[in-house]
């Protein structure tokens, strides 16, 4: 008989979600300013792509454009931002995003995005995502991810030690963040695989939400050879 599979369980007291390509697909409105962005800076922009996702603009200008004055970067950032707030063409859920957000409403958890406060009110609403009461924006962190300022605000303000959440994230600069706050990761979506989460999810269908009486939320990954 073939070798049953059992699906990966992770535990948590709070969980804190990353926004842009973990709970909402902005990937069409990301790819449009910054190929335009690094075709305007003669690079390539395949290759800037791989660098964007997870991180603020800056630390992806700074990465990028390693000789460029951080006030330049600085500056251009708050044009990107802007162009990037205007724009919501194409900012759609992540397949099971809404019943997921539904699922956690009432559980303890924080949104932990690189978008400004103004970015993520539009593209939560371009979405039909409710945004969580609690949020560590961009304005809040000293850092951008890989950084792990951002998810330790976030267990902070919940109330709970970072080993005690689990993060959602799909890019490399969010798990690395995550990981190096000493939290457990759910990777979503195909730039998430490449990584090593503690466990993969192609998207939010995937995972089941179960919360118990005495505070812990299971996560439970409904169809792992899917």
């Amino acid at each position: 008989m073939p070798a049953t599979t059992t699906p990966p369980v992770l535990t948590a007291r709070a969980l804190l979600l990353d926004m842009d390509g973990t709970i909402v697909n902005s990937d069409a409105v990301v790819e449009r300013c910054w190929r335009a962005w690094a075709v305007e800076h003669g690079l390539d922009p395949d290759e800037a792509l791989k660098v964007v996702h997870g991180r603020q603009g800056y630390a992806t200008m700074a990465a990028l454009l390693p000789d460029r004055p951080m006030e330049q970067n600085l500056a251009e950032n708050r044009t990107l931002l802007a162009q990037e707030t205007a724009d919501t063409d194409g900012v759609v859920p992540v397949a099971g995003a809404a019943a997921f957000m539904a699922a956690v409403a009432a559980l303890p958890h924080a949104l932990v995005t690189s978008a400004d406060e103004a970015l993520a009110q539009v593209r939560m609403t371009a979405a039909g995502l409710p945004m969580p009461r609690v949020r560590v924006t961009a304005e809040r962190v000293g850092a951008s991810k890989p950084d792990p300022e951002g998810f330790l605000k976030g267990a902070a303000e919940l109330g709970f030690a970072p080993g005690d959440c689990v993060a959602f994230e799909d890019s490399e600069a969010g798990i690395t963040a995550a990981r190096a706050a000493g939290m457990r990761v759910v990777g979503v979506g195909p730039r998430a695989a490449a990584f090593a989460p503690d466990v993969h999810v192609p998207d939010l269908t995937r995972l089941a939400v179960t919360a118990h009486t005495d505070g812990t939320i299971e996560l439970r990954v409904a169809d792992p050879a899917a």
